[in-house]
């Protein structure tokens, strides 16, 4: 099992569409991305984030959230999924996502772990999810595993 480790948290409302997110970054990215806006998650520091540290957050902020994303995680893929597994058995209701910079699921990892996949590397000249020109794709997972791109829902009115 990959240890994660995790920088900070915080309670947004814009990462995943119609959620009350407790969003955690995730550090050690093995990407480089030109213009990342969080070059301080390549390195490997913060907190390990266990079951026990997962727990923790979950009994703190878990009535007053709808969702957990794991914001990277691309260097343990797996034990982000199984990560995600530990929330729902916290809390069926609560959903989860993940932002990878991936450009597909990692074999073995099945969809339905997650709510939204958010997938593709920062592309500085295409810019983020609310983008008309960003490669990145959020999608939305349906208990099938069917994935459904939702992409739009972050692109700003012009």
């Amino acid at each position: 099992m990959a240890a994660v480790r995790y920088y900070n948290f915080d309670i947004v409302f814009a990462e995943i569409p119609d959620e009350v997110t407790l969003a955690i970054n995730i550090t050690g990215c093995p990407y480089r991305c030109p213009g990342c806006h969080s070059p301080h998650l390549q390195t490997d520091c913060g907190e390990t984030l266990d079951d026990t540290a997962m727990q923790v957050l979950l009994d703190r902020y878990g009535s007053g959230i709808t969702c957990v994303c794991f914001m990277g995680g691309d260097a343990a893929p797996h034990e982000i999924a199984r990560l995600a597994g530990k929330v729902r058995e916290y809390n069926t209701e609560l959903r989860t996502g993940w932002y990878s910079g991936r450009d597909s699921l990692p074999e073995g990892i099945d969809a339905t772990t997650f709510n939204y996949v958010k997938l593709g590397g920062y592309v500085e000249a295409k810019g983020g999810l609310d983008s008309p020109t960003t490669n990145q794709r959020m999608y939305a997972v349906a208990r099938d595993g069917t994935m459904t791109d939702i992409t739009f829902r972050f692109t700003k009115k012009r």
